[in-house]
């Protein structure tokens, strides 16, 4: 210590002093000592810093303990922005899924559900499921010498009701991230891992403070920025029992998020542009210095700055866990569960996909349009949990308001319309109302029939869902835990210019206009739905305190898809057997070309003006069909169509 002291004397003994005052005010404040073990009784939990638990058990600490020094700092100038924005990691955190995964009810539904399946099996359903979703329970029996943890503790036990906390994450062993997934974690018992790697550690007075709050040794690695951080949950296989409910010796791969973004460019581009971690969209970086330990205005700063946001798309979920927050017993309050829905809703309409509305062709008894959908996430959309699912709407209303055709959407029960009542097939093309494109994953059993209960999956019927960009059938060692099944014959499903991986997927709509007259509005919608009603049917004819809560707070919350991605267009329809009105196709445009079409030859000349009504050019009219190109500049153009006995003008949008 001998350098230490002559380096940083005055920091030294306000260190010390922090530490003493700090180390007091904790004991004081819960009335046990600071190694206080395991407790079983939720009413002997007063938390500090807002309902967080503050014990220690021995191998974890309750995200109170981190939060009093990451969480808010009473004079304002820890884990605060330049602009006075609160980025305290745990305040962050508390209102997201990763925090009340062990609370979420739909989950203890679900395990619920799959118990009264299998019986037989119970013990080790609540071994698996608890493993990510109460993980502090779980390894802490691990721990001790008991395998299995008792679903009946989770109640009262405080510091499993921690859900996925900071500890859980930040104790994982970093020799072993990536090499293991299902929940099967490792974890350091004294260590606490960060991002950042720098000659301080060498310095240990600034370690000191975390070491005499928590117990914990805090050491930086690089892998805690990494992907691999987040693998141990986020790739999920199970196994597979029979209808008897014997264990056939297979395994199915439940979940495969880590495994899709090793399967993309975001993993295997060396742009660093493309290039991105999963924490580069769920956490996302402030480049600017945060101090991030309150009492410590002598610490540097850090910086780039991951906001433990944790955000995703379970937008749902969350508004279910907000309106429940008294009967949930969470730890957050409804302005926390605001703050995350407010970045779930950004990142669902501005990070997840695009879409994109055109015209492809027309005559008198055909429209023809094209939906192409760009997957923007670097794993797959939806990903995760197999309920969740996205499906495409298409609607065409005449001036009136009248629907002309519909394909999707959802009924009042929120149940989308059209849809087989067994499964959806997979659509290249939709010519019909009761067609629909839902991107899913559907699960078969022993028998190859549809089941929404996890541990009968033995096969995967349907796998749809939009691939990221870079996404290959051929990578070796990781086609069978990201597959594509059930799309049929489809040639532009990940596939652009005769080259796989394009994260993208185009649906043809073939509209029969052979009656229809006039102008007409087209509307297409992506829609997102984590909880639909479908999924539930199975689980809901059971009943148990679990499924009956569950049940009882899904009524009351609707499960409205949410609209990912919206596009319009409209368009001219004639009939040739009774009029002879030209058409302009597409319309808008998107390149400036454009085809008009003169079915009875009424018109030979075009003249173009500006929106504010310039002359442009003109050009001569030549057949059914003519072509033309509008000027670069983007706008609205009047077409003057000429006759040797009418005049007709419409608009163009050149887009």
């Amino acid at each position: 210590m001998k350098n230490t002291w002559t380096k940083h004397p005055k920091k030294i003994l306000t260190l010390m002093i922090l530490t003493l005052v700090g180390c007091f005010f904790i004991a004081w404040k819960d009335n046990t000592p600071i190694q206080t073990k395991y407790h079983s009784d939720a009413e002997m939990v007063k938390m500090l810093n807002g309902n967080l638990p503050i014990y220690d058990n021995g191998y974890f600490v309750g995200s109170g303990r981190c939060g009093g020094c990451h969480g808010i700092d009473p004079v304002g100038y820890a884990s605060i922005t330049q602009d006075g924005e609160l980025v305290s990691p745990t305040e962050n955190w508390r209102g997201t899924m990763m925090a009340n995964a062990a609370k979420d009810p739909f989950w203890r539904a679900k395990l619920s559900h799959e118990m009264l399946i299998n019986p037989s099996h119970a013990q080790d359903l609540v071994n698996k499921c608890t493993s990510c979703h109460a993980p502090i329970g779980k390894y802490t029996n691990a721990l001790q010498g008991n395998p299995n943890y008792d679903i009946t503790q989770l109640p009262n036990d405080s510091m499993a009701l921690d859900g996925v906390n900071c500890s859980v994450c930040h104790q994982q062993r970093m020799e072993t991230l990536g090499q293991h997934f299902s929940g099967e974690l490792n974890f350091h018992t004294d260590t606490i891992w960060g991002p950042y790697v720098s000659e301080e550690q060498s310095v240990p007075i600034f370690y000191q403070a975390m070491q005499s709050f928590v117990g914990y040794t805090p050491v930086g690695n690089h892998k805690v920025k990494k992907s691999e951080f987040c693998a141990g949950c986020h790739t999920l296989s199970t196994h597979t029992a029979n209808l008897s409910g014997n264990y056939t010796g297979q395994t199915f791969i439940e979940q495969a998020t880590y495994h899709e973004w090793l399967n993309s460019s975001y993993k295997n581009s060396n742009d660093p542009i493309v290039h991105k971690e999963c924490q580069d969209c769920h956490m996302p970086k402030l480049n600017e210095p945060i101090v991030l330990a309150s009492g410590y205005s002598f610490l540097t700063g850090r910086q780039p700055y991951g906001q433990h946001w944790l955000v995703g798309g379970n937008y749902y979920m969350l508004e279910l866990l907000r309106n429940n927050i008294d009967a949930l017993h969470l730890t957050a309050n409804a302005m926390h569960f605001n703050t995350v829905l407010s970045r779930t809703q950004q990142q669902l309409t501005q990070s997840t996909a695009q879409l994109q509305l055109s015209i492809e062709s027309m005559d008198a008894d055909t429209a023809k349009f094209s939906v192409h959908i760009k997957n923007l996430a670097g794993h797959k959309f939806p990903s995760g949990y197999p309920a969740r699912r996205a499906f495409v709407e298409f609607v065409v209303t005449d001036d009136n308001g009248n629907e002309m055709f519909r394909s999707g959407g959802v009924d009042a029960n929120q149940r989308v319309i059209g849809e087989d009542a067994t499964f959806e097939p997979h659509h290249n093309i939709i010519s019909q109302s009761n067609q629909v494109q839902i991107y899913e994953m559907v699960m078969g059993d022993v028998n190859g029939n549809k089941t929404n209960v996890l541990e009968r999956a033995a096969s995967m019927i349907k796998d749809n869902r939009l691939t990221p960009l870079g996404f290959s059938s051929q990578l070796g060692g990781l086609s069978d835990t990201t597959q594509i099944v059930g799309i049929g014959d489809d040639p532009d499903f990940n596939f652009e210019n005769n080259a796989e991986g394009s994260g993208t997927d185009i649906i043809h709509f073939h509209l029969p206009i052979g009656n229809w007259l006039g102008n007409f509005h087209v509307s297409v919608r992506l829609l997102y739905q984590s909880a639909p009603p479908q999924y539930m049917d199975e689980m809901f004819a059971f009943d148990s305190p679990e499924i009956n809560t569950f049940r009882s707070m899904y009524n009351q919350l609707p499960p409205v898809p949410f609209e990912v991605a919206h596009e319009e267009t409209q368009f001219t329809s004639i009939n040739n057997h009774t009029s002879a009105l030209p058409t302009i196709f597409p319309n808008p445009t998107y390149n400036g070309h454009i085809t008009i079409s003169n079915f009875m030859g009424s018109y030979n000349q075009v003249d173009v003006y500006s929106n504010d009504g310039k002359w442009l050019f003109q050009q001569r009219l030549q057949g059914k069909n003519s072509s033309l190109i509008l000027p670069d500049s983007k706008g609205v153009y009047l077409l003057v169509l000429k006759g040797e006995w009418d005049r007709k003008v419409i608009r163009v949008v050149r887009q």
